[in-house]
């Protein structure tokens, strides 16, 4: 009896210890969200500072609704106004503004290749980042996990990594936007070609949608297809020679804050404020010369680092010489691999060191 007793003993000890074992893990994890929330209302108290935690969460993905802790609907509304990035058109690319010199075939051998793309490290008050110059933009391309037109895995996305190595590339940055609602980068948004494939063709899938992608001619393009039909952004890739495309989402609303355009035809975007909140950024632009600038920045947290604005994008593509440029999908999407490493893996935390599960990407070969 006395082996019996002591044996339920140990049993009850044993739950006890798992039950007080969950109700501190419990009790932590409220203390964190009370101070979370506790922090975002003495933030959100203070103008300047509530603007940029308004919109830096409207460009979230899975946090636009925190934003409502701080600011009434209302308020929301006046502060996206007031931070944005102004309005442009059916402004179209003017072509002759870029002069694409002709590439050799040759490759050299070993290390040689690297001289012709440059790695430059990029820091602003708020933010650190990696700028690729790839003076040949015949080797940008946008490789993807797709089979065929609409035909995607069913496991979903891969990491950045894998798909760079996939297309026998050297490196390569995330690219459009994607549903990630499975955590899975199940299929792009809106309109994706890879290699003169038209993968996907939803210009209107999403609200506001922009093609950024390269015509068989190598120059970058960047076109509104939000209003377009199919039909309509069909003819619109064959008629341009869309050769590489991907398509990210230009909206300012209480909802969302995302922007694409950043310069056109040499002329930066004006900007109302710092264009946008602050997070990890991916971009991509193109030179007089044809040099492709493709550029990830990073934040949330990341070392300490908030991100980068739409001002700051914008300044670090018309320092390097960007006549256009463009805002791809970012935050935890943002990633950069390059010669067998990360020089920017994802911020969030269950995907360091590697990169979220992307359906595609602009790889360098």
């Amino acid at each position: 009896m006395t082996a019996e007793r002591g044996k339920k003993t140990v049993v009850k000890n044993i739950f006890a210890g798992v039950g007080k074992f969950f109700a501190f893990i419990g009790v932590f994890v409220l203390i964190i969200v009370v101070t979370l929330f506790g922090m975002l209302k003495i933030i959100s108290a203070y103008g300047s500072s509530r603007n940029t935690l308004v919109t830096t969460l409207l460009e979230s993905g899975s946090l636009k609704f925190l934003a409502s802790f701080c600011a009434s609907q209302s308020e929301i509304e006046e502060i996206v106004a007031k931070t944005s990035l102004e309005a442009v058109g059916d402004a179209n690319i003017d072509e002759e503004l870029i002069t694409v010199p002709q590439f050799g075939e040759d490759v050299p051998e070993n290390n040689e290749v690297k001289k012709d793309i440059e790695i430059v490290d990029i820091a602003g008050l708020t933010y650190k980042g990696t700028l690729m110059i790839i003076k040949d933009p015949s080797r940008v391309s946008v490789s993807t996990t797709a089979y065929g037109p609409d035909q995607w895995p069913e496991e979903g996305g891969v990491p950045l990594k894998t798909i760079v190595e996939r297309a026998g590339a050297l490196g390569g940055v995330n690219g459009g936007l994607f549903d990630s609602s499975r955590y899975q980068g199940d299929h792009s948004y809106g309109i994706l070609v890879s290699n003169g494939v038209i993968i996907r063709n939803q210009p209107q899938e999403l609200g506001g949608l922009v093609m950024i992608g390269l015509t068989k001619n190598n120059i970058l393009q960047i076109v509104d297809v939000s209003r377009m039909t199919p039909a309509e952004s069909k003819r619109m890739l064959e008629e341009k020679e869309i050769r590489d495309a991907v398509c990210f989402q230009e909206e300012t609303s209480a909802d969302n804050n995302h922007f694409v355009q950043l310069v056109l035809n040499g002329v930066p975007r004006e900007v109302n404020g710092a264009g946008s909140g602050l997070n990890p950024r991916t971009a991509i632009g193109q030179r007089a010369d044809g040099a492709i600038l493709l550029l990830v920045t990073d934040g949330r947290g990341y070392k300490s680092h908030v991100g980068a604005s739409a001002a700051d994008l914008i300044e670090i593509m018309t320092r390097y010489g960007a006549v256009n440029a463009a805002n791809l999908d970012g935050g935890s999407s943002t990633c950069m691999y390059y010669n067998g490493e990360y020089l920017q893996d994802c911020v969030t935390f269950y995907y360091s060191k590697t990169s979220w599960q992307l359906p595609c990407a602009f790889v360098v070969k």
